[in-house]
């Protein structure tokens, strides 16, 4: 579904991916792994076309959407629920207007029908009571829940991106955020998580992929990388 060939990007004279070349099937649950600053972030955001390729090519179900307009990658982006890793929720917006922002800025939806949606999207990630909560009011834990619920509001992906999902939560919400992302893929739909938290990773994903200096060192499944004899990727892993 998702095909990278021969990507580069820069952030001015810093190169970031170097011709980046790999490709994610549809049903494939995929943690991209490495160090801060290494690209990760950067390949969710080419992948929505947030950002383009210096030079390159990046397909989307057979679609080269490198050259397309933001009207014609709209489409694009139903396809995809991101979440960022700063959850990105208004703070001014209690918890039910955050979820209803996305139905009602895509969807021709009654009030009524608006409501009853979002009660049913925050009861699948388990935080309908927090519906009438404001943003500082939230727990970590359910801060992220709230931020998933708001990516799933106005599509219904294909394929789930998670930029950081677990950093600065504590060991159990960390655990409970890892179930719900396997439990939202349970009907066959994949997920591409980029993360430094390998343990977490280990949890989530079935294919890992490791990045240094915009460039793949490893593309295997966990046993491989378990196994691998690439010292700085043992150091990685077991840091």
């Amino acid at each position: 579904m998702i095909v990278f060939e021969k990507v580069c990007f820069s952030y001015g004279d810093r190169n970031v991916l170097k011709n980046l070349s790999f490709f994610v099937r549809e049903h494939e649950r995929v943690a991209i792994l490495g160090g801060s600053g290494g690209g990760k972030t950067t390949i969710l955001k080419l992948i929505l076309g947030l950002l383009g390729p210096d030079s390159g090519r990046i397909i989307i179900e057979g679609d080269d959407i490198t050259e397309k307009t933001e009207a014609q990658l709209r489409e694009v982006r139903m396809k995809f629920s991101i979440v960022f890793q700063e959850g990105a929720l208004f703070d001014s917006l209690s918890v039910k207007e955050n979820v209803a922002f996305c139905l009602r800025e895509y969807l021709k939806l009654s009030e009524e029908e608006i409501d009853l949606k979002v009660r049913e999207i925050l009861r699948v990630v388990d935080v309908e009571e927090a519906i009438d909560l404001m943003p500082d009011e939230l727990s970590g834990g359910m801060h992220r829940r709230v931020a998933i619920a708001r990516s799933l509001a106005a599509c219904e992906p294909k394929v789930f991106l998670y930029d950081e999902p677990t950093t600065g939560l504590d060991p159990i919400n960390a655990d409970n955020i890892c179930r719900l992302i396997i439990d939202l893929c349970k009907d066959g739909k994949g997920l591409i998580v980029v993360t430094h938290k390998v343990s977490d990773a280990m949890k989530i994903a079935e294919r890992f992929m490791f990045l240094k200096d915009g460039m793949i060192l490893f593309d295997g499944d966990k046993d491989m990388l378990l196994q691998t004899t690439n010292d700085e990727i043992q150091r990685f892993i077991s840091g």
